[in-house]
């Protein structure tokens, strides 16, 4: 199992980002899914998180601006950035909840992955 983030960059304060995280491999199901980001010196927090039905939660700081979304057909996940602050400064982190195995030896693994970061920089 691969997750596969992408979309960070460069931009100025006001401006919008979106991140893609894309989930490979030989998965069943995949139940929550989140971004998360780590800026220097700092501890790795929660952003947002997804449920397999829809439930969304944010940190209180992006809330209203942020907006994360998901197509389970495709066990692809995104993250909506709008006005983005130059505090929204970090490396950004897909992580995902989910069942994996193989369907012909009929194993099944419950795991927790994470994607390898996508670096989003905002200017003032």
């Amino acid at each position: 199992v691969q997750l596969q983030a992408s979309g960070g960059g460069l931009v100025q304060a006001g401006g919008s980002l979106r991140l893609s995280c894309a989930a490979s491999g030989s998965i069943f199901i995949v139940y929550e899914m989140d971004w998360y980001r780590q800026a220097p010196g700092k501890q790795r927090e929660l952003v947002a998180s997804i449920t397999g039905g829809g439930t969304t939660n944010y940190l209180d700081s992006v809330k209203g601006r942020f907006t994360i979304s998901r197509d389970n057909a495709k066990n692809t996940l995104w993250l909506q950035m709008n006005s983005l602050k130059p505090e929204d400064t970090a490396v950004y982190y897909c992580h995902a909840d989910l069942l994996s195995g193989n369907r012909d030896l009929g194993t099944v693994v419950a795991g927790k992955y994470w994607g390898q970061g996508t670096l989003v920089t905002v200017s003032s």
